[in-house]
């Protein structure tokens, strides 16, 4: 295995679940509903899991490739942060408005064109660089470690938290650790409200 291939095959199945949505019957809400559901949550698993276990060593490895922001690895990685922050933003705003309804399918869309033009830099530029400059075996171990974690959350996926690039850039680690922070504080927050609405419902 090589984490540059499992990149390029999920952009692949990337490209491939959007082109379905297009194409599914417009009428059929529940089937959109279902199809899209699985798609963010892959869409999410899969950027998560590139910050989590690729970027950190695309940072030490990597020295920038093609067009990269500043030819430097650095701006490689800050406009990739950025691209998934815009990818999330475009996904929450589809969860809140109606499967199917022209708001919806703006915001699909938009998250569509966000992650295409990523993608497009991300095989240009940062697996360009990682191949240029990691060895099999590291790229090897990357793979396992990605696919373990994103098999992990494939069911239930994950809290999606917005990444500041710059901070990214500068400790990865860190950065990671106040996201999961923040994760598990929306999530509580999320049980609480859920709790209190079973509760007034049953009191009803």
């Amino acid at each position: 295995m090589d984490i540059t291939d499992i990149i390029l095959e999920q952009h692949a199945q990337q490209r491939a679940a959007f082109a379905q949505l297009e194409e599914w019957p417009k009428q059929d809400v529940e089937g959109l509903t279902a199809l899209w559901q699985r798609l963010q949550i892959f869409l999410e698993t899969h950027a998560e899991a590139e910050e989590r276990f690729f970027y950190p060593h695309l940072l030490d490895e990597g020295t920038g490739a093609a067009d990269a922001d500043d030819g430097t690895v650095e701006g490689e990685v800050e406009d990739a942060i950025k691209d998934h922050n815009k990818l999330r933003d475009a996904i929450r705003r589809a969860g809140e408005v109606e499967v199917g309804s022209d708001a919806w399918w703006e915001a699909v869309t938009d998250a569509d064109v966000v992650n295409s033009e990523h993608m497009g830099e991300e095989e240009r530029q940062d697996l360009r660089d990682f191949r240029d400059h990691a060895s099999l075996q590291q790229r090897h171990d990357i793979a396992v470690d990605f696919l373990r974690w994103q098999a992990q959350k494939a069911a239930d996926g994950i809290t999606p938290v917005d990444k500041d690039a710059e901070a990214y850039v500068e400790d990865p680690e860190a950065e990671l650790a106040q996201a999961e922070d923040s994760a598990q504080a929306a999530s509580g927050t999320a049980t609480k409200a859920a709790k209190k609405a079973s509760a007034k419902k049953a009191a009803k």
